[in-house]
């Protein structure tokens, strides 16, 4: 589990649009999150590249992973969030992937396998109507 310090995170807070009467006209309670991934310190290079690649269209050409948390009324419940979902991206980048190694089939594998057809293929012909030799 990789852990980010909280100095690398920077956090801007705005109004939310949506319901919520009066209190959404005055209070800046949305998050947006900005997280230099390219520029961090705390990921190695392949942790950094699955990263971007996780996070599609919130990372900008630059390697700055923008998250947007507006689902809450407060600003530190939308914070939380907002950490969370970035941590939900690294947990999955964290995970190198398993790559197969491609095998052949064996001899008698493949033998079994045509022997298993001819006799499927004596079964079927069998079910034909009688010649008339």
């Amino acid at each position: 589990m990789i852990r980010v310090p909280e100095d690398e995170l920077e956090f801007r807070f705005y109004r939310a649009g949506g319901p919520g009467g009066q209190n959404v006209n005055k209070v800046a309670t949305a998050v947006q999150m900005r997280f230099d991934a390219r520029n961090s310190p705390s990921l190695t290079e392949a942790v950094k590249a699955r990263l971007l690649k996780l996070a599609g269209s919130r990372a900008t050409l630059d390697g700055v992973i923008l998250i947007n948390a507006v689902r809450f009324r407060t600003q530190e419940r939308n914070r939380a969030d907002a950490i969370e979902r970035l941590q939900g991206l690294l947990d999955k980048a964290a995970v190198a992937p398993i790559y197969r190694v491609p095998t052949r089939p064996t001899r008698a594998s493949k033998e079994r396998r045509l022997d298993a057809k001819s006799k499927r293929s004596g079964l079927k012909s069998g079910r034909g109507k009688p010649s008339l030799d």
